[in-house]
């Protein structure tokens, strides 16, 4: 067994952000004087265990060439229609030299907790299995349309987040294979259960949101700041 896995971490960040109601895509809306995705790529390369860190871009985005590189080892990519073309984009550009693992984060989550990933990370290579970060679900869940039909058990029921790590091999031929056959991928694991191959749960911090609406980029100002005075005391 090789002493050091290979790690690459992918960024899908091709979306447009419709539901932000903003001029830019939502990656680039600034948050507390930098682009959600500077904040993003930041804590991303605040981790040694990452050899390459991927970002998967529209060819025509006139933004992201604006951002100041953070790190070396970051290299853009062609994004696709879709996230799932967008990621399985970034995994074949490593084809010619694959790492061993791969660990997808969305763009627009740039609160999420360097120690939640290095756990993800050691968690998943020690099981020798992907997984995901992920939080148990809080609230009382129904199920309906416009009137609640029935309460969902929730003992079992967790909020999918990012990043997701799967080896390379098994996340390529997934995303493949189901694309091929058109499933609906919503997120990488869903791809890997598809496969029928094993999604290892990680609990992580509930504060990891993604920012998809006006009203979270509130909220991610308000976490940001307390994040900030957790790590300064």
């Amino acid at each position: 067994m090789k002493n050091k896995h290979t790690i690459a971490a992918i960024v899908p960040a091709a979306g447009v952000g419709s539901r932000m109601k903003h001029s830019a895509p939502k990656q680039y809306i600034t948050l507390a004087g930098k682009t959600i995705l500077d904040h993003t790529l930041a804590k991303l390369a605040k981790l040694s265990q990452l050899d390459k860190i991927i970002v998967v871009v529209s060819d025509d985005d006139p933004f992201y060439e604006q951002l100041p590189q953070v790190d070396k080892r970051i290299v853009r990519a062609s994004g696709g229609k879709e996230r799932a073309d967008s990621v399985l984009n970034g995994l074949l550009t490593l084809h010619a030299d694959p790492p061993d693992w791969v660990l997808v984060h969305d763009a627009a989550r740039p609160l999420v907790n360097t120690t939640d990933i290095e756990h993800l990370i050691q968690q998943c290579l020690s099981a020798d299995e992907g997984g995901i970060l992920a939080t148990k679900v809080k609230d009382t869940i129904k199920r309906g349309n416009t009137h609640s039909e029935q309460t969902v058990p929730r003992d079992d029921l967790w909020q999918a987040l990012t990043p997701q790590f799967f080896k390379y091999t098994d996340l390529t031929n997934a995303l493949q294979g189901a694309l091929a056959q058109q499933v609906a991928i919503t997120d990488e694991a869903s791809a890997i259960e598809w496969a029928k191959k094993p999604v290892k749960l990680v609990p992580g911090r509930s504060d990891n949101i993604k920012i998809t609406t006006p009203e979270d980029l509130d909220l991610a100002h308000f976490l940001l700041q307390k994040q900030h005075s957790e790590n300064a005391s």
